[in-house]
């Protein structure tokens, strides 16, 4: 039997987003491959079995599904979200390019899942509605001198921004850093979204300004956005609506 390795996002949180390509490769999977709590949201069955690991094991846990697909199963590995966005899919290339040459014959396939950047962007309106970028917090992989100077250049181009991983309880301050970074380069008075566990049960979107946000208003289940200086917020009854026009007057240079 000729194996495959699909990479393959879950989604946010609700069994709603995973999609129906996502699905099926499951439906037809003999192994799943994963961090434990991704593995744990991958209904069990008959002819299934579930491989968990460790949240910092991602090279290993790649060079593991190669492997089983190399070997003749039909291995899929999981993410939350989508597996390109500070995921998976960049571990398993990372893994074939250093791996074994006979890899590069194995039927691999990335299949794209509905990020917690847009399904948060989505729950409060459009803030990511004209040019974005997306950063990870975390300086784990980079130093922390990197994630300052690329947050001191987004903001100095004006995009509106997205923040993976903002607040872990090894590194809290790197956060309250951030916070200040955007303030100074920002101003007080952007508006900045907290959206936590997007489209689970522990779903909770907080809209506020730099000069009120606090680091702990994030964790790592958090996705923080920050506006654009073009960025606006209508307010209604219950939560107002944020999003970012479409066009730009070019004044902000």
């Amino acid at each position: 039997m000729r194996g495959w390795l699909k990479v393959a996002g879950l989604g946010p949180g609700a069994e709603v987003m995973v999609t129906p390509e996502v699905s099926a490769a499951l439906a037809d999977a003999t192994d799943v491959v994963g961090y434990v709590p991704y593995v744990e949201r991958v209904p069990p069955r008959p002819g299934l079995t579930c491989h968990g690991s460790d949240n910092r094991e991602e090279i290993r846990r790649a060079e593991q599904a190669l492997r089983m697909a190399a070997n003749g199963r039909r291995v899929v590995i999981v993410s939350s979200g989508d597996p390109g966005v500070f995921a998976m899919a960049a571990a398993i290339f990372e893994a074939l390019e250093a791996g074994e040459h006979t890899w590069r014959a194995l039927d691999i396939q990335v299949l794209p899942g509905i990020s917690a950047m847009l399904a948060a962007s989505a729950r409060v309106g459009a803030p990511l509605g004209h040019d974005f970028c997306c950063i990870n917090l975390s300086d784990n992989l980079k130093p922390w001198a990197l994630i300052e100077k690329r947050l001191r250049l987004a903001a100095e181009a004006d995009f509106a921004m997205a923040f993976y991983n903002p607040r872990s309880r090894a590194r809290p301050e790197g956060f309250a850093r951030a916070l200040q970074v955007l303030r100074e380069a920002c101003g007080p008075g952007r508006l900045i979204v907290f959206a936590r566990a997007v489209s689970t049960p522990e779903e909770s979107v907080r809209i506020t300004t730099l000069a009120e946000a606090e680091p702990e208003m994030a964790d790592m289940r958090t996705l923080v956005m920050v506006g654009s200086s073009q960025t606006r917020r209508i307010e209604r009854d219950g939560q107002p609506w944020v999003y970012t026009p479409r066009s730009a007057s070019g004044s902000e240079l």
